[in-house]
C-alpha cells in the first residue's frame, strides 16, 4: 500500500517541475517580446535613416576595404568616405537649387507672356489618352487668365497653400533623414567589421551556412542595385547634362538634376524624354535645326543607354538571374518606396538562396 502511494507521489513531482518550467520559459519568452517591441518602439522613428545608412554602407563597403588595405585607419578611411558621400549627394543640391530657382521664375514668366498673347489650343490635344480633355481645359484657363497664373490659381489657393507646406515638411523630413543616414554609414564604415562579424555568427546559430550565404546574398543585391540603380542614373543625368550644354540648351545643369532624379526613380526614367524632347523642341524654334537633331540623337542614347548599362552594373554585386533583379526593383520600388529599390531586390535574393538550400537538401522521391 504504500509503495503505490510513493510511487504516485514521485510521478507527480515531474509533473510539477515541468509546470514550473513551462511558466519560467513563458516569462522569458514574454520579456523577449516586450524587449523586442520596446526596442522595435525605439528605433521606429530612425528605420528610413538606418535602413539608408546601412545601404550606403554596403555599397561603398569595398572601397572601404580598399582605402584600409593602402594602409589608411577606419577612422580616416570613414571620413574620407563621408566627404565623397557628402559631395555625391550635398553639393549638387547646394549648386542646382539657386539655378533652379531662377529657372522657374523665368520660366513662369516665359509662360506669361506666351498666354498674354491667346495663343490657339493645339489639336493634339485632343488625341492624348485619359488626360486630354483635362488638358485642353487647363489650357483655356490660361488662356482666359491672359498668361496671369496668380489669377488662375486664386481658387485654389487654400489647397496650394496646404500642398506647399506638405511639400515643406517632407522635404525638411528628408533632409533629417539624410543627415542620419550619413552618420549611420560612417558609424558603420568605422566599426562595421564586428558589427559584419557578430551577424555571422548570429546567422550562423540560427541557420548553418545558408543562413550565412543568405546574409551574402543580401549584401550582394544591396550592393548591385547601388550600382547598377543609382550608377546608371548618374551616368545618364552626365550625360543628359553634358549633351544640353553642348547644345546650347539654358540651365542644362539644372534639366540635368532633375533628370537624375528622375532616372533614380525607375518609373520616371521614360519621362527624360520629356527633357530632351522639349530642349530639341526649343531648339528647332530658335532656328537651330542641326543642334535640335543632334539633340535628339543624343537624348535616344541617353534614354536607351540603362538598356544594357544597368544590368552590367548590377550583375557585378548580385548573382541571380536578371529578370528577378529587375522585378524586385520596381516591385520594391512600388511597395516601399525609393528604399524598395534595395529592399526588394534583396528579400528576393534572400528567398532565393532558402528556395536553392531546399532544393539541394530535400530528399529524392524513390
Amino acid at each position: 500500500m504504500v509503495a503505490p502511494i510513493a510511487r504516485q507521489a514521485g510521478a507527480a513531482a515531474p509533473d510539477g517541475a515541468g509546470m514550473v518550467t513551462l511558466i519560467e520559459r513563458s516569462i522569458v519568452l514574454l520579456l523577449v517580446v516586450g524587449l523586442l517591441v520596446g526596442v522595435a518602439a525605439v528605433l521606429r522613428p530612425f528605420t528610413t535613416a538606418i535602413l539608408f545608412g546601412t545601404t550606403l554602407a554596403i555599397a561603398a563597403w569595398r572601397l572601404r576595404q580598399a582605402l584600409i588595405a593602402r594602409g589608411l585607419p577606419r577612422g580616416l578611411a570613414a571620413a574620407i568616405l563621408l566627404l565623397l558621400a557628402l559631395l555625391v549627394v550635398a553639393l549638387p543640391v547646394l549648386a542646382v537649387a539657386p539655378a533652379m530657382t531662377s529657372q522657374l521664375g523665368s520660366g513662369i514668366q516665359r509662360v506669361q507672356a506666351y498666354f498674354a498673347t491667346a495663343p490657339e489650343r493645339p489639336a493634339w490635344f485632343a488625341g492624348v489618352p485619359l488626360l486630354g480633355a483635362r488638358l485642353a481645359r487647363v489650357w483655356d484657363e490660361v488662356a482666359r487668365a491672359g498668361g496671369n497664373l496668380h489669377a488662375m490659381l486664386e481658387p485654389y489657393s487654400g489647397t496650394l497653400q496646404q500642398t506647399l507646406l506638405t511639400a515643406a515638411q517632407a522635404l525638411a523630413d528628408s533632409v533629417l533623414q539624410v543627415v542620419l543616414s550619413l552618420v549611420v554609414a560612417t558609424m558603420l564604415w568605422t566599426t562595421g567589421d564586428r558589427l559584419a562579424e557578430e551577424l555571422r555568427d548570429i546567422f550562423r546559430r540560427l541557420g548553418g551556412v545558408t543562413a550565412e550565404a543568405t546574409l551574402d546574398a543580401v549584401a550582394g543585391a544591396v550592393r548591385g542595385v547601388a550600382l547598377g540603380v543609382i550608377g546608371t542614373a548618374m551616368i545618364q543625368a552626365a550625360l543628359l547634362a553634358f549633351g544640353l550644354a553642348v547644345a546650347g540648351v539654358p540651365g542644362a545643369a539644372t534639366l540635368g538634376f532633375v533628370g537624375l532624379l528622375l532616372a533614380i526613380s525607375q518609373v520616371g526614367g521614360p519621362l527624360l524624354i520629356l527633357i530632351w524632347g522639349g530642349a530639341a523642341w526649343w531648339l528647332f524654334g530658335q532656328d537651330h535645326g542641326g543642334w535640335g537633331v543632334f539633340m535628339i540623337a543624343w537624348g535616344v542614347l541617353v534614354s536607351t543607354i540603362d538598356n544594357f548599362l544597368k544590368p552590367w552594373l548590377i550583375g557585378l554585386g548580385v548573382h541571380m538571374p536578371m529578370s528577378l533583379t529587375i522585378l524586385g526593383v520596381f516591385g520594391g520600388f512600388v511597395a516601399f518606396g525609393f528604399l524598395g529599390l534595395f529592399i526588394g531586390p534583396a528579400l528576393l535574393a534572400a528567398a532565393l538562396i532558402l528556395l536553392r538550400s531546399w532544393r539541394a537538401n530535400a530528399p529524392l522521391a524513390v
